[in-house]
């Protein structure tokens, strides 16, 4: 066999410097000038792929041709191959692996700002050391040590049927499958029951976190609970394609040298059956699909639609007619949106849900979504909760030191009668803060502040309500209440133990100082509070969680002057479920085992509605969307439970399996007891028992609330 000559051709290197660019640095050649420097850059790297070049052994002794690398210089100076064309494979992998060994550089910059750099190299075989050729003239014989003239290559007959192999490269670049979304900041579908498995490990004495602001990233849950592994505990030993896609993964997930992401269907299957139904069933009929993924480490992405119907117990339907909205449309589903009809005694509800998340500093994360968001460390939030239909909003997460602060910026619509205008929804806007400081290793404090209002015709949009600096609010300092409707609060949360965590929420509506110590129970109190209590891992038996909370929200709250400006979205409250003027305790305890789930929930409420009757039209304080400058039957002596008083019983039992820990898919069975008793039964409000079974299967991606 003849031996190969090895000849280095570099034919060409093109980049484009303007007079504010500099060229790569490579290691030796500091001390040349600026245009030495750059001649000094092609010779290293000619030199290095020549002395690192091997002919690989599938290429013939007589063969003669090219590879064009296309590569780049990054902004840290490294050396990344972006494409190789060549008609023989191994030429291409032999190049690739020759630039893997060249050494960090310093990279190119452009007014003084370092950036990348992209370079065309072509390597010829046969090939020749670069320091016994013309390279500055390739135009030129190049004459060989020997004597030997190597000849100009003959310009190559072009084969117009080629086909580059940039497209079948890409498959090449694909990773198996690590579960990247575990070290995302990929919002965690925000559910109460899959909350449960991992807030023990985030509410530990000595964590430097911050678990009111709701959801969260994978990234946060994962410094104190190993998502990975507490999947691969669960993972069946499945090698099919059907049994792993069934038990363990996603339906569609692709990983690559940058990217990755998931496809998967979304259900909720519910059939049941409530003892004071009309007709024969209840059921919900969900069909969706959900894509997430995460473009490099920055940036994160999630996409959910659905398709839905349903038909639930009689009570839960008759709440969501006494919310409809204007325009025909017979309900408004709690939690989901604006209802169709469907059938003649059923419901069509679409909904749509997604979020960006932009991470450009580890401090820093940027949310741009239409879904919902929660503040708290209860089962309930005072504050914003997410019982509410989605939103488009705007977040920022700013963490730091001891602090994260947490700015929401909100799209809301007013959906009644008197806030329709030739058939268009009044749009208002809601701008949330708040600031979140763990005081010591373990006691947090949190204040929060939203300012509800809507656009004035007449001087249009207010840019001075989105301040991001929390209680500044110049606004509504200047100016008179009427101009938009603030909530205050300040939240706490204290570790007695790693068993053992008390929280708590205090919120303040349109503070009144003269009021609050006059003693008489002036209507302007308009004040709520929560007191909780979690005990994980309780009794010494590992993933059961107890918890207690209390709730107590006096009339009034969250409604304003101007119905529009109240603190509600959809003819829904965008704080507690049930709006204000009630009392409640909540006993909780949730247990997993493995794929095994239980969740067991007592609700014991009192309720003050208003009766809304020819003979009693007064304004109790239990309807935010009313005006609360009107109709008022006191003054002084206001209490919560005022008006028409019902008390509540509620019991929520539910136990199953997860299917799948990908999509969080439940079989399950639930049970519903409730017990509803006013004072007086009207058109609206009036007693009823019922209890509801269901069972269904269901990817448990948001939180259904059926206790109205």
């Amino acid at each position: 066999m003849r031996k190969i000559y090895a000849v280095l051709l570099i034919c060409s290197f093109l980049p484009v410097f303007a007079q504010t660019q500099r060229a790569p640095v490579y290691p030796g050649c500091e001390s040349e000038n600026e245009a030495q420097r750059e001649a000094c850059f092609y010779n290293k790297v000619q030199q290095v792929v020549f002395e690192s070049f091997k002919v690989p052994q599938d290429v013939a002794a007589d063969y003669s041709g090219m590879a064009t690398v296309l590569f780049e210089v990054t902004d840290k100076g490294e050396f990344k191959v972006l494409f190789v064309d060549s008609d023989k494979p191994s030429v291409a992998e032999e190049s690739k692996r020759v630039f893997a060994t060249l050494p960090k550089v310093s990279p190119a910059t452009f007014n003084g700002k370092t950036t990348y750099q992209k370079y065309t190299l072509r390597i010829a075989i046969p090939l020749v050391d670069p320091k016994e050729m013309n390279v500055q003239d390739l135009s030129k014989p190049v004459v060989l040590p020997s004597g030997m003239v190597q000849p100009k290559p003959k310009k190559p007959k072009i084969d117009h049927s080629k086909e580059l192999a940039e497209f079948d490269s890409v498959a090449k670049t694909y990773k198996k499958w690590d579960n990247p979304q575990f070290r995302s900041h990929l919002n965690i579908p925000f559910s109460h029951s899959y909350y449960a498995q991992f807030d023990d490990a985030m509410n530990q004495i000595g964590a430097n976190n911050h678990t009111a602001s709701k959801p969260y990233a994978y990234a946060d849950v994962n410094r104190y609970y190993n998502l990975e592994t507490a999947y691969q505990k669960i993972a069946k030993n499945k090698t099919g394609w059907w049994g792993r896609k069934l038990w363990n993964e996603s339906t569609v997930q692709i990983q690559g040298e940058d990217y990755w992401f998931t496809l998967n269907p979304i259900l909720d299957l519910q059939l049941g059956k409530s003892s004071s139904d009309k007709v024969d069933n209840t059921f919900v009929n969900t069909r969706g699909i959900r894509l997430e993924g995460g473009l490099g480490e920055n940036i994160n992405f999630t996409t959910t639609i659905y398709e839905s119907q349903g038909r639930f117990a009689d009570y839960y339907n008759a709440y969501a007619e006494s919310i409809k909205p204007s325009g025909g449309n017979p309900a408004i589903i709690p939690g989901m949106g604006i209802a169709k009809g469907f059938k003649d005694d059923a419901y069509d509800f679409p909904l749509a849900e997604a979020n960006l998340s932009y991470t450009p500093a580890k401090f820093l994360n940027l949310n741009l979504g239409y879904g919902r968001n929660f503040i708290g460390d209860g089962y309930r939030s005072l504050l914003l909760g997410d019982g509410v239909s989605p939103y488009p909003y705007f977040k920022i997460n700013t963490t730091f030191w001891k602090i994260k602060y947490t700015n929401v910026y909100t799209w809301l619509k007013d959906v009644r009668p008197e806030a329709t205008v030739d058939g268009t929804y009044a749009t208002k806007f809601s701008a949330a803060h708040y600031l979140s400081l763990n005081l010591t290793k373990r006691w947090n404090i949190g204040f929060f502040e939203s300012v509800v209002w809507a656009r004035d015709e007449n001087r249009g949009f207010d840019m001075s309500f989105i301040n991001p600096i929390i209680f500044y609010r110049s606004v509504e300092f200047a100016s008179s209440s009427k101009s938009g409707n603030a909530l205050l609060a300040l939240t706490t949360k204290y570790k007695f133990t790693n068993q053992f965590n008390f929280y708590a929420q205090y919120l303040l509506d349109e503070f009144s100082l003269a009021d609050m110590k006059s003693g008489d129970k002036s209507w302007k109190n308009k004040f709520g509070y929560q007191l909780g209590l979690k005990y994980f891992n309780a009794f010494d038996i590992d993933h059961l969680t107890l918890q207690m909370e209390y709730n107590r929200v006096r009339p009034y709250v969250y409604s304003h002057s101007d119905p529009i400006t109240n603190y509600g979205h959809n003819n829904q409250s965008l704080g507690h479920n049930w709006g204000s003027n009630f009392q409640e305790l909540l006993v909780i305890a949730r247990y997993n085992y493995g794929r095994y789930f239980a969740d067991v929930k007592f609700t014991f409420g009192q309720r003050g509605f208003d009766f809304d009757t020819s003979e009693d039209s007064y304004n109790y304080g239990s309807n935010i969307y009313k005006n609360y400058t009107e109709g008022r039957p006191y003054d002084t002596g206001v209490k919560v439970g005022q008006g028409n008083r019902a008390d509540v019983f509620f019991t929520d039992i539910q136990a199953g399996y997860l299917v799948n820990p990908a999509t969080n898919l439940k079989l399950y069975a639930s049970f519903i007891y409730r017990s509803f008793e006013p004072k007086t039964d009207t058109a609206l409000v009036f007693g009823e028992n019922t209890a509801w079974f269901s069972i269904g299967l269901r990817s448990d991606v948001f939180n259904w609330y059926f206790d109205y």
